[in-house]
């Protein structure tokens, strides 16, 4: 009886030490676990910014496209847009998680889903704020986390090739960024070269095949969300609902020793309405508009050098950023409409020298091409479905842009200086004489070539960047 007591009573004393050290091995799997495979990443970001003119912009004017046109007032004798203005925010912080490490024999799978704060902004509810201010009053609330990125990934590695090299297939499936925008100049800014180079995060699926060492070939299948194209109902993505069209992309690549080129090319199919009228009778109709987007892009790197060049030519590209769109040139009488794309050239280049001191350069050029035909007279404006952040009577835009940015540990402090430079024309009216008021007209390639002028936009921006 005393040896039976003695062996509970040990049992008893010994079990919360078994059980302390299960509960720490198991701590220490878990953390194990995090460390392998989840990678949780972020940054505070505060922009600080001055223009010296009122501008097109968004996200709180930290997304910079260009300045604004002359508006003058009711005697001629002052622009209201000829008007400085700053402001500071730290709404674009960001935080994602990337998954990573799981596989199965020589199939890997990851994952990855980020946000960030901007959405929340609104407009000011004063009937009389463009009354007594001269442009962009939705610069005001409550930052809300909205959606950037998630996708999921299935990769296949090892593939056989060749008797020297191996292949490997990566799918990717979810929100991203649209593989004709992806690839970035060298700056901080928030637009990273807008409007000079595509800008989108999509819906997509996604196929990138690593061919060896040197070749990438991709394919992917797009949907729209938050950039759209334009149409008879502004900026939606409602056209490609009811196109029921995906957009499509494909790129080959070429990389060697720092060196890389890529190009490809997007088709965008999109069906402008569903009904139409003939003789005041609502009518299904088979209107669509195709178009058809050329890209090449390069970079080159080499110790503390690096250079990147991108060009875009083609067709329409407004659900990107690209100041371009497409136009109603005609109807049939079946109530349907025809459409022809507008054209337009992008191209920027950017270079950067340093490691804990860097200096950057970027340079971007846009212009507009109009339609490829001309039709037989002149075009109204109210016809032309133009990117939403630019405007139908743009000829063409540069600009300059140096940054220097000092790198501390995981801080990071850049100031930029941007100058950026647009030639509007003027719009005419039915008669091709200057507009002055009533409904606006373009050439006959939906151009506005008259009375061409420029308006720049000095704007200096810094940067203060904590990174985790």
């Amino acid at each position: 009886m005393k040896r039976t007591f003695i062996t509970i009573l040990t049992l008893i004393l010994t079990l919360p030490m078994f059980a302390a050290g299960a509960a720490e091995k198991q701590d220490t799997q878990v953390k194990e676990h995090l460390q392998n495979h989840y990678k949780l990443y972020g940054f505070i970001r505060n922009y600080f910014i001055y223009d010296s003119r009122e501008s097109k912009s968004g996200t709180s004017d930290l997304f910079y496209y260009m300045p604004l046109d002359r508006r003058m007032n009711e005697d001629g004798s002052l622009d209201l847009n000829d008007h400085g203005s700053f402001r500071f925010v730290a709404l674009t912080s960001r935080v994602g998680l990337d998954v990573t490490g799981y596989q199965m024999n020589n199939v890997h799978f990851g994952a990855k889903v980020e946000a960030d704060f901007y959405a929340g902004l609104s407009s000011s509810s004063n009937a009389n704020a463009a009354k007594y201010f001269p442009g962009n009053t939705s610069i005001s609330g409550t930052a809300q986390m909205r959606l950037r990125q998630a996708y999921a990934t299935v990769t296949w590695k090892d593939l056989p090739l060749n008797e020297d090299e191996k292949a490997s297939v990566a799918l990717k499936i979810g929100q991203a960024w649209h593989p004709m925008g992806a690839d970035f100049p060298h700056v901080f800014s928030l637009e990273v070269g807008a409007p000079f180079g595509p800008f989108s995060r999509t819906p997509l699926v996604q196929m990138d095949a690593n061919l060896g060492k040197n070749w990438i070939v991709s394919a992917a299948a797009l949907w729209q969300m938050q950039y759209n194209s334009q149409g008879p109902v502004g900026a939606s993505a409602i056209y490609m609902k009811y196109g029921m069209t995906p957009e499509l992309y494909a790129a080959v690549a070429y990389k060697n020793n720092g060196f890389l080129l890529r190009a490809g090319a997007d088709l965008l199919s999109i069906k402008p309405r569903v009904y139409g009228q003939v003789d005041g009778v609502t009518v299904k109709v088979s209107d669509r508009k195709t178009s058809l987007l050329y890209y090449i892009y390069s970079q080159y790197t080499k110790g503390k050098f690096g250079l990147k060049l991108k060009s875009t030519y083609g067709e329409g590209g407004e659900h990107m950023n690209l100041m371009s769109g497409y136009a109603k040139v005609g109807e049939n009488i079946d109530g349907s409409w025809k459409y022809a794309s507008l054209r337009s050239s992008s191209t920027w280049l950017s270079m950067i020298y340093g490691k804990k001191w860097q200096g950057v350069l970027m340079l971007g050029y846009t212009k507009t091409l109009g339609l490829a035909n001309p039709l037989d007279g002149n075009i109204a404006a109210s016809d032309v479905y133009f990117c939403g952040n630019g405007f139908s009577n743009i000829n063409q835009i540069y600009r300059i842009n140096p940054q220097v940015v000092y790198n501390i540990g995981k801080m990071n402090i850049g100031l930029e200086y941007q100058w950026t430079a647009v030639q509007y024309g003027d719009y005419m009216d039915m008669y091709g004489n200057k507009w002055v008021s009533g409904d606006k007209y373009l050439n006959n390639r939906a151009l506005a070539t008259d009375g061409l002028h420029w308006i720049g936009n000095h704007r200096v921006n810094m940067m203060i960047k904590y990174n985790f």
